[in-house]
């Protein structure tokens, strides 16, 4: 588990360099807000179509292989970006990135693999901190790199630097990593015939409570994805900030979700279970989108910010695990897939959306909508998690 968090942190180092910069980068060419979300969704919508098709291949030809191949293609794409010269060519670049992202869905389905059902929150919430950490240190220096000036802002260099980190974590896979998933299980893998995409998609989403969780996935990763795309672009017209000020404030969340998922899931999980976290980390994120508008202080952001970091902290580890929870290993990598996808569309239509609301009704809509979509999110699972605690009750006393 220690190599594999290493080397999804070093890449998400490099993916998170980006993050401050796209907006900006966007807009360097002349791009307005809506083209802005979509410049956001290019990279999710690739990756969305991708990732059920590399989250089968991890389960026929094993998880390292799939690992090796998306980091090198990772890199191209970081090199190919720090080269763009239009908004066209920027485009081209993220669609690249996306579909070279298989190594999260592989990331999440070696976990299910080497953890058992008791300790599967933990292994979630470590690839969670992996996350957390790379977006510590990935932000910040991206921030630092591009420089505090949105408009004479740095966008090769980081760039650079994301496809060197690539390379470095395709080094180490290639030198420590091994192969979680047995050949005996890829040997039965192989015998079955390839599920095409929407019959993987049908086939996850056919099963009650395997599709309600990935239907939460989906909206709560709709919500992060919308202000992810459109912060920058507040910040600048609210506090005047450039890519530096939102790379420490993105580093700042990503310290929290390091220190939560990394250190503090495991017991939250054994003493609430992986239910009620995702209840109360759908109000509390709520809380923390809802008060963006209201944040005319630095000090009014950070506790809204605050709010965010903790409440995705909690519900997206407690939502994979109970995920992987509803199936046998030998799918763990299709329907960990399947749900990589759901949230990655999520990721597209979130941009997108928030996008439309910013340029069309104003800069606050984005968070004022997110914020209704994480309460009706919170009142979904409460109700469910209610009926299925009942329907458990119901079959013990007969």
């Amino acid at each position: 588990m220690l190599i594999l968090f290493i080397i999804v942190f070093i890449d998400l180092v490099g993916f998170g360099l980006i993050i401050p910069l796209l907006p900006f980068y966007a807009e360097h060419f002349q791009a307005s807000p809506a083209q802005v979300g979509l410049v956001m969704a290019t990279y999710s919508l690739t990756q969305f179509l991708a990732a059920p098709l590399w989250g089968r291949a991890s389960d026929r030809i094993g998880r390292r292989p799939v690992f090796l191949l998306s980091l090198a293609g990772a890199a191209l794409s970081y090199l190919w970006l720090g080269f763009v010269d239009s908004l066209g060519m920027l485009f081209a670049a993220r669609a690249l990135g996306g579909m070279m992202a298989g190594n999260i869905s592989a990331a999440f389905a070696y976990i299910a693999d080497i953890t058992t059902p008791e300790n599967r929150a933990k292994g979630m919430g470590v690839i969670g901190a992996a996350f957390g950490l790379g977006f510590i240190a990935g932000p910040a220096i991206g921030g630092i790199l591009a420089g505090p000036d949105p408009i004479n802002a740095d966008f090769q260099t980081p760039a650079f630097a994301a496809a060197g980190l690539s390379v470095a974590a395709l080094l180490v896979a290639i030198a420590i990593l091994k192969e979680s998933l047995s050949e005996e299980i890829r040997a039965r893998l192989a015998d079955k015939p390839a599920q095409k995409r929407l019959a993987q998609f049908r086939n996850a989403l056919s099963r009650p409570k395997v599709g309600m969780l990935i239907g939460l996935s989906f909206l709560a990763v709709f919500v992060i994805a919308s202000l992810e795309s459109t912060f920058a672009m507040w910040s600048e017209r609210t506090y005047g900030w450039g890519p530096q000020q939102n790379g420490y404030l993105f580093a700042s969340v990503g310290l929290l979700s390091a220190v939560v998922q990394g250190g503090m899931m495991g017991p939250l999980a054994r003493r609430f279970g992986e239910r009620r976290l995702i209840v109360h980390g759908a109000l509390t994120l709520a809380l923390g989108v809802g008060l963006i508008p209201f944040s005319d202080t630095l000090a009014v952001l950070i506790v809204a910010f605050t709010f965010v970091g903790f409440g995705f902290s909690i519900i997206t580890p407690s939502l994979n695990s109970l995920i992987s929870l509803q199936v046998g290993e030998e799918e763990q990598g299709g329907v960990m897939g399947v749900a990589r996808s759901a949230t990655t569309l999520a990721r597209v239509a979130g941009p997108v959306w928030a996008g439309f609301l910013f340029s069309v009704i104003g800069k606050d809509w984005p968070y004022y909508s997110g914020a209704v979509v994480l309460i009706f999110v919170m009142f979904l699972a409460r109700r469910a998690f209610k009926a299925d605690s009942g329907e458990r009750t119901s079959g013990k006393g007969d």
